[in-house]
C-alpha cells in the first residue's frame, strides 16, 4: 500500500507563487513517474505536470513557462513551483504517483487532492 502525503495549496494573489510537494511513501519496488494534475469545478481533471525518474519532465500547455516540476528520488517526492499565478490556476491540484509493487506490476496512485486558490 502506498501513501502520498501533499502539501502546500492555499490562498495566493495573482501573480503570486506557491510550491506543492507529495510524498510517496510504503511498500514498493520503485517509483515510476511522479507529478500533478488539477481539476477546477464544472471542469474535467487535466494533467498539470508530471516528471520520471530519469527527470524528463512534461507540461501542460496552460503551465508552460510558469510552473516547474521536480523530484527527489531519495525522498520519493515530487515539487511543483508555481510562478506567476492566474485566476484560472484555481483548482484541487491531485498528486499522482507510479509505482512498482514487489511483483513489479504497476500500480497508479492519487493524493487527497490540495486546493489552490488564486484571487485577489
Amino acid at each position: 500500500q502506498v501513501q502520498l502525503l501533499e502539501s502546500g495549496g492555499g490562498l495566493v494573489q495573482p501573480g503570486g507563487s506557491l510550491r506543492l510537494s507529495c510524498a510517496a511513501s510504503g511498500i514498493f519496488s520503485s517509483v515510476d513517474e511522479m507529478g500533478w494534475y488539477r481539476q477546477a469545478p464544472g471542469k474535467q481533471r487535466e494533467m498539470v505536470a508530471m516528471i520520471t525518474r530519469g527527470d524528463n519532465a512534461r507540461y501542460g500547455n496552460a503551465v508552460k513557462g510558469r510552473f516547474t516540476i521536480l523530484r527527489d528520488n531519495a525522498k520519493n517526492t515530487v515539487y511543483l513551483q508555481m510562478n506567476n499565478l492566474k485566476p484560472e490556476d484555481t483548482a484541487v491540484y491531485y498528486c499522482n504517483v507510479g509505482v512498482r509493487d514487489l511483483s513489479f506490476k504497476f500500480i497508479e496512485n492519487w493524493g487527497q487532492g490540495t486546493q489552490v486558490t488564486v484571487a485577489l
